[in-house]
């Protein structure tokens, strides 16, 4: 455990014994604990900026990377089952409740970081203090094709661990802005493929998603980018929407692309998800 620019690298042991690489930003005297979850491609470096911000505002705040992606490197791009990855979070929760100190935290979610934290929330809702849903990959505008589709349910059947591009290989797709597009790129530690198991396992956490409307509520900030290409901005705020909680707030950067942090003056995001968090606490 080492520590660098304000977080700690430390090891999240899995409910299965799998050793999770994870940055925890430990405030002195820290006013709450956020969880952060990351993207199906992405890692927690990506998002260093809003975990650095959220820690300045005192918050604790732990970014697991997922099984088999980022820092991970065992049974890369991996996962058995939905519970599995469920089962992640929540092992991650407790290991920011034994950090931080605190029962309640907050949760971020980021692209398919977004549907882990719903899905995490319906399964077990227990201390969840508010939900930051960012550019939520609840309802994708792309994805695998149906022949590939095919190919993966196949796979399923003989090959679980058979790997299948990822269909996000534009970097365009996430900013405008040509120094992050070279980071996209370039990135060694970014998830390239993932294995049939693993699309499958995302595909049954999509019906899981549907159940959020019937948990008791939390306040709820989704975050949508105007020039949103990878997720469908109308479908997703319609589901927030409908689902009639009391503290809901939509927040839409017009000019934007999927990653916010990416984009523009990143500051303005990062205001709004620590105001939203504080007001929530």
């Amino acid at each position: 455990m080492s520590l660098m620019a304000g977080f700690e690298e430390i090891t999240v042991v899995l409910q299965d014994g799998y050793e999770a690489y994870a940055r925890f930003w430990g405030p002195s005297q820290p006013r709450g604990a956020v969880l952060y979850h990351h993207g199906i491609q992405s890692h927690c470096g990506w998002y260093e900026g809003s975990a650095a911000h959220l820690a300045q505002a005192g918050y604790a705040v732990l970014q697991v990377e997922r099984r088999g992606s980022g820092r991970n490197s065992v049974a890369r791009g991996h996962a058995e089952s939905a519970d599995e990855l469920i089962a992640d979070a929540h092992a991650a929760r407790d290991e920011l409740t034994r950090r931080s100190g605190f029962e309640k935290h907050h949760v971020a979610g980021i692209s398919w970081g977004g549907k882990l934290a719903v899905v995490a929330y319906v399964a077990d809702p227990s201390g969840v203090a508010s939900l930051s849903l960012v550019t939520p990959g609840l309802f994708p505008r792309v994805g695998v094709s149906p022949g590939e589709m095919a190919r993966i349910g196949l796979a399923m059947l003989y090959e679980q661990k058979r790997m299948f591009n990822i269909p996000l290989d534009d970097a365009e797709l996430f900013t405008a802005d040509p120094k992050w597009q070279r980071f996209v790129t370039t990135d060694e530690l970014t998830l390239r493929q993932c294995t049939a198991g693993f699309y499958l396992a995302s595909r049954r956490m999509d019906k899981t998603v549907t159940r959020l409307g019937k948990l008791s509520p939390v306040p709820l900030h989704l975050f949508v980018a105007g020039e949103e290409r990878i997720i469908d901005n109308d479908k997703t705020t319609t589901f927030v929407r409908d689902l009639g909680w009391p503290t809901t707030r939509i927040t839409t950067y017009d000019n934007a692309r999927h990653s916010l942090e990416f984009e523009g003056d990143p500051r303005v995001y990062f205001n709004d998800l620590t105001a939203f968090i504080e007001n929530a606490s």
